[in-house]
């Protein structure tokens, strides 16, 4: 008969590497910095000199981040876009005066553009703070929610949700040789079709994508019952392979948004049992932070159908040739569309209610990306529109503020549960949280009106394939110990005898508690 688990003893963290905490900042707030600077002609200013503070803001906390005892993948996620993105990249533009689009904009414009990018980041390392000090003693939300548990039975129906879907929706689309064409060849066709068709193209793409892949997720990592189950470990068998061989197709680079295509496979591997120790997660972010630096630019190699050779460009000719890296050049065209035109405070409403249509809602806001491109006179409007640029063209400074501030402290309350939960496999904690920690690129990047869609998929369908946890999962979670002040060793002394005693608990391979 199984029992409770008693509450568990306090956790003790291990202390932060000081050493480790001064050589990443040096790399990422020194070193790289100067790498992208090297051998050009750098043109300081004010907005130049802003840009510098943001890229120490951005390497200093991504520094942390890479050496925090704690597993934070929310925190890692936002860091590394926020270094690259916003902080590498404007460094390079704002030094050369050079920009991946034509659209330019004057001194006074970058400046305020460099302050409202640091505004967001000051605000979320504000939020980000205050609810890492603040330990609530109740957690009426989070803690029910990520708890819950893959189960066998649900697993299978998405499994067979997901295969049904595959077999009605990729014949329609061409077979499966359509999911491996260019992404140029994917939007010219679509160009060619039914321009009003565009959305259900996009709506069968994500329903094929994201099932498929929360299916092949959690047939890897669905927990085992104790006395084993053959049936269900030879159904898992036959499964797997298909759900690879249909990933390989709906979610593959080629077709793909790399963005996408590289949620799926960070999720797969950081989902891993082995990745979620703190010393490996460390690790395994030290390594996509230098892929994304270093690989990601070469990455579009599939996106043209007429493939030139790979030619090896600087850091600094990178960021300001390539639109991928046109964040900081976006929110600059966005000062200046509200500077043009005002605050409205009514497009707030669009992202939430994204799945209204326009039929129904005439006045429906338009995607922020297509409203910055027509505000600078592109012929082409698939542009990013950042969550920076989003919040001020609603309400300003403040309104930025008050996003950042909720969004830091979420995030930060988010990684403590996964990090308290994370030798449990299977559960929302070490699957959803992992998803939405890398997809938070896309999420930050923008617009919020053409992601809203694909996250709530991502979202919703791991809630509707878990159930809440069974008895063996402990119903006291032990609260993560305070950072020791730096060079104090390892608590090695007596436990106190108010402690409480642990329970034997051992864990499958998926991490499931058995007592």
């Amino acid at each position: 008969m199984p029992v409770r688990e008693q509450s568990p003893a306090v956790e003790r963290a291990e202390p932060r590497s000081v050493p480790a905490l001064c050589l990443c900042a040096v790399l990422l707030v020194l070193l790289l910095p100067a790498l992208v600077l090297y051998g050009q002609d750098v043109r300081t200013g004010a907005a130049f000199a802003v840009q510098c503070v943001v890229v120490a803001h951005t390497g200093g906390a991504l520094a942390r981040v890479l050496t925090d005892p704690l597993i934070r993948v929310v925190g890692f996620g936002f860091w590394l876009f926020c270094y690259v993105w916003l902080g590498l990249a404007p460094l390079a533009m704002l030094a050369t005066d050079s920009y991946p689009w034509g659209f330019a904009v004057d001194a006074g414009t970058a400046f305020t553009s460099a302050v409202l990018t640091e505004t967001g980041l000051l605000a979320y390392s504000a939020g980000s703070a205050l609810a890492g000090r603040r330990t609530p003693r109740t957690r009426p939300v989070l803690e029910p929610l990520l708890t819950r548990r893959i189960t066998p039975v649900r697993t299978l129906l998405l499994c067979g949700a997901a295969l049904a879907l595959a077999a009605v929706l990729v014949p329609a689309q061409g077979g499966p040789a359509a999911f491996f064409q260019s992404r140029q060849a994917v939007n010219e066709a679509a160009a060619q079709g039914d321009p009003g068709g565009a959305a259900d193209q996009a709506l069968a793409a994500w329903s094929l994508s994201v099932p498929a892949f929360w299916a092949l997720l959690a047939l890897l990592y669905v927990p085992r019952t104790p006395g084993g189950d053959r049936t269900l470990r030879g159904v898992r068998w036959i499964l797997l392979p298909v759900l690879v061989a249909v990933n390989a197709v709906v979610n593959n680079p080629v077709s793909q948004p790399r963005f996408w295509a590289g949620t799926v496979l960070l999720t797969l591997v950081f989902a891993a049992p082995a990745l979620r120790r703190p010393r490996a997660f460390r690790a395994g972010a030290a390594a996509v932070t230098a892929a994304v630096l270093l690989v990601f630019p070469y990455s579009d190699y599939f996106r043209h159908d007429k493939r030139e050779p790979v030619e090896v460009l600087s850091l600094a000719e990178q960021f300001t040739s390539n639109g991928d890296y046109d964040a900081f050049q976006q929110i600059a065209t966005g000062v200046d569309h509200v500077r043009e035109n005002g605050h409205e405070i009514r497009d707030a409403l669009g992202p939430p209610l994204f799945f209204v249509p326009r039929a129904v809602w005439p006045g429906k806001p338009d995607d922020a990306g297509v409203a910055l491109a027509r505000h600078a006179g592109y012929s082409f409007e698939n542009l990013s529109a950042p969550l920076w640029i989003e919040s001020y063209m609603w309400a300003g400074f403040p309104g930025v503020v008050a996003v950042f501030s909720l969004f830091g402290a979420a995030g930060r309350r988010i990684d403590g549960v996964r990090h308290r939960l994370r030798e449990h496999g299977g559960t929302l904690a070490a699957l959803a949280v992992t998803a939405f920690g890398f997809y938070q690129i896309i999420l930050l990047r923008g617009s919020l009106l053409f992601v809203m869609g694909p996250l709530t998929l991502l979202l919703l369908v791991p809630v509707l394939t878990t159930g809440r946890p069974g008895r063996t999962v402990p119903e006291q979670l032990p609260e993560p110990h305070p950072e020791p002040p730096a060079g104090a060793g390892p608590d090695t002394g007596p436990a106190p005898a108010s402690a409480a005693p642990r329970t034997a608990v051992s864990t499958t391979s998926t991490g499931e508690a058995r007592t």
